[in-house]
């Protein structure tokens, strides 16, 4: 089998040790094998990159265990060539499973090509890929809180709920918040509605008459308390994500070969397209730039935007086209056929972030009128099923998103296509009758009596 890395080392990372397993030797001579565990402590990683370059690597492969391997990346990306690969496609000769076996594997595996790296972005990236899927947990623990004080409402009666959209919004705090404080007056609590709800106030006093304990407003000021705390922190987020867009991306990041996917729900404000925003006069997009054109998208907000920024990042010329950069989202269908037979069509485990971001624009594209992403929704979830159309929508939001960064131009909506002619409906619907066993003789009616 052909040599490709004649220095390389393979690294099995664990979370208290690391692995090394060293493979020097050109081809047709005899391999030199060296192997030596290091603790993950700062001091012994950079121990371990020093012994690494004595012994003349230049090439590092390690698989990518959980968080572990992020901190022996961060150490050793600016002296070697280090990949990322994906642990299911190295798995190991079954009956020798050691660390220091794992680490041979990996390092033989890397000295005949037969891996390839993960997509690893910049440095700039991953910082603000952290930022924001940090900020969608904090999204998703908000829902839990909400959920959880729509319990303690229940348990005390009170179907609030049922009458106001919102249990968050500013009726409703007013009313939870007068609870909390000893007010049990239904109506006096159906006055404080503001707004549209002004006129549910008799649904209100319905709603609000229940039998509250002092054990249920300590409840409810504590979820309330928490809610407070989250929002107070999702700004922060907000705030700290945009800065990061307007100075640590200010135009496009260097280019990386193409990779695989690595191992491993913010809410979009607004669905309906924005006005274009002016193209910028270079191809040095800018991070705050690419979230203004990607909100021209149907569907996409400016939190999903900035989701899209900090996974797939500016520099589209590392996935060559849009079909490979749905290939590598995972969001392209599977292609498993044997002996003539399409045996699965499942796309696979990819960027969860991505593709729940994508995911979210998605259902939020298709209620958009005269959109063709809504169309093409439509299209599908009649003879496809629901699911598999948001996924098909996700897929074509991915490929306009590649477009709008590759060509620094604002989303452009396809003409709706015109319906289809009464004729051929005609004949569908004669179709289906005789398939039925009917048959169907078809006489005009005359001008206007339709």
């Amino acid at each position: 089998m052909e040599i490709v890395n004649t220095r390389c080392a393979g690294l099995d990372v664990h979370k208290k040790t690391v692995v090394a397993c060293c493979l020097v030797g050109e081809a047709g001579k005899r391999v030199e094998r060296q192997t030596q565990t290091f603790p993950t402590m700062t001091a012994d990683l950079l121990r371990l990159a020093d012994w690494l370059g004595a012994q003349g690597i230049t090439t590092v492969a390690m698989e990518s265990t959980g968080e572990f391997w992020k901190p022996v990346y961060a150490l050793l990306e600016g002296r070697f060539a280090v990949l990322v690969v994906n642990a299911q496609h190295i798995k190991n000769v079954p009956g020798r499973k050691t660390d220091v076996k794992d680490a041979e594997w990996i390092a033989d595996l890397l000295r005949h090509g037969l891996v390839r790296g993960s997509f690893i972005p910049p440095l700039a990236q991953r910082d603000l890929r952290d930022l924001t899927r940090q900020r969608t947990n904090l999204v998703e623990e908000r829902a839990a809180v909400v959920n959880q004080l729509q319990k303690v409402l229940e348990w005390a009666n009170l179907k609030l709920a049922g009458v106001a959209t919102d249990i968050t919004g500013v009726s409703a705090r007013a009313m939870l918040e007068a609870i909390v404080a000893g007010e049990a007056d239904p109506t006096v609590l159906a006055e404080l509605a503001q707004g549209r709800l002004r006129a549910k106030r008799a649904a209100l006093e319905q709603a609000l008459s229940g039998r509250v304990r002092a054990h249920h407003r300590f409840l409810l000021a504590e979820h309330l308390t928490h809610l407070d705390f989250l929002e107070e922190q999702i700004a922060r987020f907000d705030d700290q994500i945009t800065a990061h867009l307007a100075s640590a991306l200010p135009g496009s990041p260097d280019p990386l070969p193409p990779p695989d996917p690595p191992d491993p729900p913010a809410p979009a404000e607004d669905l309906s397209p924005r006005d274009p925003p002016a193209p910028p006069a270079s191809d040095d997009l800018g991070g705050t730039q690419a979230v203004a054109l990607l909100d021209t998208i149907p569907g996409v907000g400016t939190r999903v935007a900035e989701v899209l920024v900090a996974e797939v990042g500016l520099d589209m010329g590392r996935f060559g086209d849009a079909r490979r950069l749905a290939r590598w989202a995972r969001l392209a269908p599977g292609n498993h056929q044997s002996a003539g037979k399409r045996l699965s069509g499942k796309i696979g485990n990819g960027n969860r972030a991505l593709r729940s971001a994508l995911v979210q624009a998605a259902h939020g594209a298709v209620k958009v009128k005269d959109c063709y992403l809504a169309q093409v929704y439509h299209r599908l979830a009649a003879r496809r099923g629901r699911k598999r159309a948001i996924i098909a929508v996700a897929h074509r939001i991915l490929q306009c998103a590649y477009r709008i960064l590759l060509g620094c131009e604002a989303y452009q909506d396809y003409a709706p296509k015109p319906r289809a002619k009464p004729q051929v409906n005609v004949a569908s619907l004669v179709n289906q009758l005789l398939q039925a066993g009917y048959k169907a003789t078809l006489e005009p009616l005359p001008v206007g009596a339709a």
